[in-house]
């Protein structure tokens, strides 16, 4: 069986995260939406602030970050001053992370509706997942695109684990690639492993820390945005 299809038959919603609608109820065009997922401490967060730095003097960003009780993601983005104060907005899940971002959307679509409304126009919108565990996904309801964020500390046996958040997303990120030689993790047999779960879906191997270390995330970004422009005005 061929491996694309056979992870279609495993994982039926693979390619298919699309939220609804590209125009806003005044008739213009709505932000793209893209979601950042991943098991606690990966660095989805810092994913999310070298991103808004590398894209901010070319695009017009806003950030939703989720935390089940705090606004810790949101008030790490703004120490880092990332972007505006009012370009950032937290919601508090009060739940296990995925119910605000695949169950029960409600509170992030509000917060990225308010966002469009209050500081728009938005080119791009990155909704932040907290912490959660290999089957975290968005809900198609929700984002345009998924990212997902592992790392090397987590061991190089996660790709090969699979699970939604692995196989379907959009984008596989591999963080602290810096680490690899310290814990004892082969970074090649991490992108074999990660090309047999995903078939053609794209890996970036990262290290935030290193110059231009988010370049292969920050270009992945731009051809979403350009493919999501041209789409919505064809």
């Amino acid at each position: 069986m061929h491996l694309d299809h056979e992870l279609d038959e495993k994982f039926p919603h693979r390619h298919t995260y699309s939220a609804a609608g590209p125009a806003r109820p005044d008739g213009t065009r709505r932000a793209l939406r893209i979601g950042l997922g991943g098991p606690v401490g990966t660095g989805k967060t810092a994913t999310v602030a070298a991103l808004c730095r590398a894209l901010r003097d070319e695009l017009s960003i806003a950030v939703v970050t989720n935390d089940i009780y705090t606004r810790e993601d949101a008030e790490f983005l703004l120490r880092e001053a990332v972007l505006p104060p009012e370009r950032i907005t937290a919601v508090e899940t009060g739940a296990c992370p995925h119910t605000a971002i695949r169950d029960d959307i409600s509170a992030n679509l509000e917060a990225v509706e308010d966002l469009e409304e209050n500081v728009g126009p938005l080119d791009l919108i990155l909704v932040e997942s907290g912490g959660d565990n290999l089957t975290a996904t968005f809900s198609k309801g929700l984002v345009d695109a998924q990212i997902f964020v592992i790392d090397v500390a987590g061991g190089d046996d996660i790709p090969r684990k699979g699970g939604p958040g692995v196989t379907t997303a959009d984008l596989l990120v591999v963080n602290k690639t810096d680490l690899a030689p310290y814990v004892g993790v082969d970074l090649e047999g991490m992108a074999r492993d990660a090309k047999a779960q995903r078939g053609e879906l794209p890996v970036a191997f990262t290290s935030l820390t290193s110059e231009g270390g988010v370049t292969l995330v920050s270009d992945w970004v731009r051809e979403r945005l350009t493919d999501w422009t041209a789409d919505s005005t064809a």
